[in-house]
């Protein structure tokens, strides 16, 4: 019977799962923050919260790694996928708040589809995250995150575009213009966290 000489340290993956899960639940929060009815005060609060739990699953991944013996997979990998993570959440974070700064009442409906794909990729790194262990049936969530970058991408230039066809106001062109840079720069964090997953998965195969 095969056995293993050294034990491997399941809580790694118990971490990236929280920390999936931590995201996507904060990709959730936003997009509530974005529908046409805005519970602001409270949205900002649970997604500041979500934030401060994604920095301490961080540290306690970073910690793990100083400490163990044996790891999963290559420290800097498990390293480099913890501060990607982390780096979507932070994102999710920026966008809520620049809603603040800008006393955003009324999304814009570009600015929804775009926290629901932020949203859909909080929910497919979450299903990777929670199937790192076993190695397999992965590469669905992530390609599913790839895709929904590149949807992102032209949906945010033609967002762009727009308001400097539209006719707005100056301030509003750059209110919106900075929400969408934000927006975008969260979703392609959530792509960079599936490609460094998809190293890992490289690795492991």
């Amino acid at each position: 019977m095969a056995f293993r000489l050294i034990p491997r340290d399941i809580k790694f993956f118990d971490l990236f799962t929280a920390d999936g899960d931590n995201l996507a639940t904060a990709a959730e929060r936003l997009a509530e923050l974005v529908e046409p009815v805005i519970v602001v005060d409270q949205r900002i609060a649970e997604i500041q919260g979500l934030e401060k739990r994604g920095d301490e699953i961080d540290r306690e991944i970073n910690s793990r790694l100083e400490d163990a013996f044996v790891t999963p997979f290559d420290r800097e990998d498990i390293h480099d996928l913890s501060v990607r993570l982390d780096d979507v959440v932070d994102g999710i974070q920026a966008v809520a708040e620049t809603f603040v700064i800008y006393d955003v009442k009324a999304p814009t409906e570009e600015c929804q589809r775009l926290a629901h794909i932020l949203q859909e990729q909080g929910v497919e790194l979450a299903a990777a995250l929670r199937k790192l262990d076993g190695l397999k049936g992965i590469g669905p969530h992530l390609e599913r995150v790839t895709e929904l970058e590149h949807e992102a991408d032209g949906l945010s230039r033609a967002a762009v575009g727009r308001l400097f066809r539209d006719g707005l106001h100056p301030l509003e062109v750059i209110k919106w213009r900075d929400i969408y840079r934000e927006l975008e720069n969260a979703i392609d964090a959530a792509e960079d966290a599936a490609e460094a997953m998809e190293r890992m998965l490289h690795k492991g195969a």
